[in-house]
């Protein structure tokens, strides 16, 4: 019988019940077939789950010409598995495999012929980088474990299966190596995979959320990654790695604040360059939180503190404006957000034209109608260009909200209330949690020997201990003492 939520019980299988469970289904067949020892089988499957082009030589044909009396013996070249159950056959035929019913032995088992369709290995479109590996994760669970075993070919890199979601029973394989990663960490993920109880989970974004420490912050606290190079170098300093069916992007723990500005070509260039490009991107984003706020109060509480020449330019462009400087600066960067979604919606060709375009058109069009300054339209293009040297995108989201509260501060209290949001997101940041690990280490809580991958990218031959923060079993990265 089957309960509310279409979840099988565990009940004896039988031919009947089966054919009920395919009724209107266009995609479900059912055929019967007779050997060479006049044994009839009959096949069960949904045909939009197999490999129909293997059908044929893998399963019919053999059974056709088999003369023995074991199933098994007569299907050598695939995985057979025995059920009993109606819930086990109901699993294994809607993960793409075949049931076999020996109608004179009131056997059954199943062949495992899932197909493989699927989008192959190609370059990652989200963390794009000049030099380094170019492929990166798929749909294919398999596929992106095997990637990150092409990397790691341990036999301490463990990977552990579970299933979550009543309706779409997704597979999660925790990674991660045994005897290095700390496993308070493997059993604080595992708990909060298996305590996941939502009907659907389609993304790796949505496991994410039911496994944050604190789901209504704005930051993320798993690195959200489709690179399985990445993957590889956070399992071999002491993270672990949590891949999703049917999504590109794995996910990695614990993290801090500071692994989101990391790029993977800052281990690949010079470490004098990926420190520069590192220190590059903080600026950036101080510039894309502080930028427009700052002009906001300036304008309009502090213009004493502007110098002389810039507050005649200020003055020029300002004296024919109707809007204050809060809303003149809203309005421009609500509407930067609505091109910069446009842009993302649209198909790539049009996608990048109407990003340009409408850009262009929209500033050029709002200063000539008296809407917005031109030191304003200069201000927000920057702040803008710098929101995306974020290499993490869930960050540059989470920039663009901080940005909207520093604004409505410093409209109200000047340049003291962009120091009171900046003191309460240092207070927000120090009381975040990654898998229970403190967010804003290795500076709260203080590890010195992690500041050398932290603001600047040491050289290599430096950083002969993994981070003290990810407290990892093995704390040297070399295999002999010297």
């Amino acid at each position: 019988m089957e309960n509310s939520t279409g979840k099988a019980q565990n009940t004896s299988i039988t031919l009947e019940v089966l054919r009920k469970r395919v009724d209107n289904m266009e995609d479900a067949e059912v055929i019967e077939y007779q050997t060479q020892n006049n044994k009839i089988f009959v096949l069960i499957f949904i045909g939009t789950l197999i490999d129909k082009a293997r059908l044929n030589e893998a399963v019919i044909e053999p059974l056709r010409l088999c003369n023995y009396e074991n199933i098994s013996a007569c299907i050598s070249v695939s995985k057979i598995t025995d059920i009993s159950t109606l819930e086990e056959a109901e699993k294994k035929l809607m993960l793409g495999a075949i049931l076999l019913f020996d109608t004179i032995e009131n056997q059954w088992c199943s062949v495992d012929l899932k197909d493989p369709t699927g989008r192959g290995i190609e370059t990652s479109e989200t963390e794009t980088i000049l030099y380094g590996a170019k492929d990166s994760f798929s749909e294919n669970l398999d596929q992106n474990i095997t990637l990150i075993r092409r990397r790691l070919p341990l036999t301490a890199l463990k990977s552990e299966k579970f299933t979550v979601g009543s309706l779409t029973k997704t597979k999660i394989v925790l990674m991660y190596i045994e005897g290095l990663t700390n496993p308070d960490f493997i059993s604080i993920a595992r708990e909060k995979i298996k305590s996941v109880d939502f009907d659907q989970i389609l993304d790796s974004s949505q496991l994410a959320a039911f496994m944050e420490d604190h789901n209504h912050s704005v930051f993320p606290q798993f690195q959200h990654t489709d690179r399985p190079d990445v993957c590889a170098y956070a399992l071999g300093v002491g993270k672990l790695t949590i891949l999703v069916d049917n999504t590109p992007f794995a996910l990695n723990a614990p993290i801090n604040f500071f692994h989101l500005f990391q790029s993977p070509e800052d281990y690949i260039n010079r470490w004098i360059v990926a420190s520069f490009l590192r220190i590059i991107r903080y600026l950036s984003f101080m510039l894309s939180l502080l930028m427009i706020p700052l002009y906001v109060a300036l304008t309009t509480h502090h213009y004493q503190m502007i110098p002389l020449q810039i507050l005649f330019v200020l003055v020029e462009t300002r004296s024919q404006l109707p809007l204050t400087p809060f809303w003149e600066s809203l309005i421009m960067l609500v509407t930067l957000e609505v091109i910069k979604e446009a842009s993302l919606r649209m198909p790539t060709k049009s996608g990048q034209t109407l990003g340009v375009i409408g850009g262009i058109v929209v500033g050029q069009a709002a200063v000539e109608a008296g809407f917005a300054s031109q030191v304003l339209i200069v201000l927000v293009g920057i702040s803008a260009i710098a929101s995306f040297l974020v290499p993490n995108y869930l960050m540059t989201k989470a920039t663009t909200l901080i940005q909207f509260v520093l604004l409505i501060l410093a409209s109200f209290l000047g340049v003291m209330g962009i120091f009171m949001g900046i003191i309460l997101l240092f207070v927000h940041l120090n009381a975040l949690t990654s898998l229970k690990q403190p967010y804003f280490t290795p500076i709260s809580p203080f590890y010195g020997k992690d500041w050398l991958d932290l603001f600047i990218r040491g050289p290599l031959q430096w950083m002969k201990a993994r981070p003290e923060a990810l407290h990892p079993l093995q704390k040297w990265r070399y295999s002999r003492r010297r």
